[in-house]
């Protein structure tokens, strides 16, 4: 179960990331972001999950001081667009037709 919670943080991580205008949020307000989804988890277990997305090249994060800004980078774009798969994330539900 613990597998299928993160994969669905980080397809919602994505998916928040995505609709921001400039494609970047900070990991708090992410985490409310997932409260909103039922994922009630620690901050510090949000940064873990944006390390992991960084790690796929699906984000970049720039920590300042306790706070950690991320930045959509392409693969994360593609993944919620449905053109790329990235390991250990939900994949998108298709499109309503």
């Amino acid at each position: 179960m613990s597998d299928i919670i993160r994969e669905h943080a980080r397809l919602i991580i994505l998916r928040s990331l995505y609709d921001e205008t400039n494609y970047s949020s900070n990991d708090s307000a992410l985490r409310d972001q997932l409260e909103m989804y039922g994922i009630n988890k620690s901050r510090d277990w949000v940064k873990n999950e944006l390390a992991y997305l960084e790690e796929m090249g699906a984000l970049r994060r720039d920590i300042q001081g306790t706070a950690v800004i991320v930045h959509m980078r392409p693969a994360g774009i593609e993944h919620v667009e449905r053109r790329l798969v990235l390991q250990g994330v939900k994949r998108m539900s298709p499109p309503e037709r």
